[in-house]
């Protein structure tokens, strides 16, 4: 590893010994014991579900909460499009949060940028706690928890911190699909926290107590989870176990630019091929939320109840994924749900307008179907990255993936449905599995001629 430099243009290594290197310098007060890829998997979860926490409070907000607070002058509909506009926000921040993160850790190590990611999210989860209403400052308001929103974004990009790629090079051969999975649990444990909290909050206080302070609890401990897990994650990647893995692998930041240049081909395939998991993971999370406020006289905090049942079937998908993919292969897996996705899709107008029986369908199923994809959907094609890209490349083909699967999911989802119908989600996530598809054959056919 390249020496750091001081400000003042010198080497930090030349400050000690000949004998001690700055890598030697900076490993004095760390841990030195063997990490298993059980200790890896434990600190991907605890990271993953602390991320995914912070993700959902935002996103259940931005249905129950900020289309009345920030936008009163406009309806129920228009009020949600608008959050979801901001909502997006993150999606679009978050590369270049890796990008700004990736430079940080080349000159300052693994654990300055970590920490910076994620006192970030922390703050500007907590920050949003204390959003003041659009009645109080106007305009302001939105423009506040817009740039909180970025914030989130840039945060999420620079938490990257190369665990997943550690843990699958790590694991034994023939269970790298079970240790793919594990990391994927943090999704449906975050979910599962947050609609549980908002669930409590909604059956236990009253509207008014709801919309003056009840919403702006779950960013209060969206922040304090953050505490826990950075510490969590600290304690394992400070080690010089960690730090020697991550060298052994050629795990290292390399530059955006270089890495996207040498690489354009491989971040494509990768940030497509489990697009029908992305574009899923919205349209049975935030989506059914914003369209039975709108349209449902259901009541909300059955609803959360029922998305809360649908969650576990997703935990039972992603443990089920891993015990699946080792049999049949990771490509084939995601290939198969891909198909079966897009069957599903066919069937999404009819059950959500199908009443409370149909729309509990959908979710139980949505779920389901999302557990068994997503589960493997994180770096499904990583592989084909050299091992000198692998960990920006990883990192990146996820931030892409993010971005063109899910970031404007529900935007568009409630969009084209209010002015078309429901058809059009069906065929958004139509779209979605045809491109999975078609990454994944395209994967197979190089690999073939390689």
């Amino acid at each position: 590893m390249a020496n750091m430099n001081t400000p003042h243009g010198g080497s930090i290594a030349a400050d000690f010994p000949p004998h001690q290197s700055a890598e030697d310098a900076r490993r004095i007060n760390t841990d030195d014991h063997a990490i298993s890829p059980g200790e890896i998997a434990v600190g991907v979860v605890i990271g993953r579900a602390s991320e995914y926490f912070d993700f959902f409070v935002y996103a259940i907000a931005s249905v129950l909460v900020f289309p009345s607070m920030l936008f009163p002058f406009d309806g129920r509909l228009e009020g949600t499009l608008y959050a979801f506009t901001i909502f997006a926000f993150a999606f679009i921040a978050r590369p270049i949060g890796t990008v700004i993160s990736m430079a940080i850790q080349r000159r300052y190590g693994r654990e300055v940028k970590l920490t910076v990611a994620l006192f970030l999210l922390g703050s500007t989860t907590a920050g949003i706690a204390f959003l003041p209403t659009y009645t109080d400052i106007g305009v302001y308001s939105i423009i506040i928890l817009s740039i909180l929103r970025v914030g989130q974004g840039l945060a999420l990009g620079g938490s990257w911190d190369g665990l997943p790629s550690l843990l699958a090079l790590n694991a034994p051969e023939e269970k790298r699909g079970w240790y793919a999975m594990l990391g994927q649990l943090g999704a449906p444990v975050g979910f599962f926290l947050a609609a549980g909290l908002f669930w409590y909050l909604i059956g236990n206080l009253s509207d008014l107590d709801f919309m003056d302070w009840g919403w702006r609890y779950p960013f209060y401990v969206a922040f304090a989870i953050n505490v826990v897990a950075l510490f969590a994650r600290l304690r394992l990647i400070s080690t010089n176990e960690y730090t020697h893995l991550l060298e052994e692998r050629e795990l290292q930041p390399t530059s955006v630019i270089e890495m996207a240049r040498s690489q354009g081909r491989n971040l494509i395939i990768g940030a497509l091929a489990a697009l029908a998991s992305y574009a899923l993971f919205h349209l049975v999370t935030v989506f059914p939320l914003s369209w039975i406020t709108i349209y449902s006289p259901r009541n909300m905090a059955d609803f959360l109840a029922t998305q809360m049942t649908g969650v576990v079937l997703m935990a039972i998908g992603v443990v089920a994924s891993g015990v699946i993919a080792d049999r049949i292969g990771r490509r084939r897996t995601l290939g198969t749900l891909a198909s079966l996705i897009a069957v599903f899709s066919v069937f999404v107008p009819m059950m959500l307008d199908g009443g409370e029986a149909g729309q509990n369908a959908f979710i139980m199923l949505g779920f389901a179907l999302l557990g068994l994809s997503y589960g493997q959907a994180a770096g499904a094609v990583t592989a084909n990255f050299p091992s000198h890209y692998r960990y920006t490349g990883a990192a990146f083909t996820s931030d892409l993936a993010w971005l063109v699967g899910a970031g404007f999911a529900p935007l568009v989802a409630l969009g084209v449905s209010s002015q078309f119908g429901l058809a059009y989600v069906g065929l958004y996530l139509l779209s979605g599995a045809v491109c999975s598809l078609a990454a994944l054959s395209l994967n197979r056919a190089l690999d073939i001629r390689n």
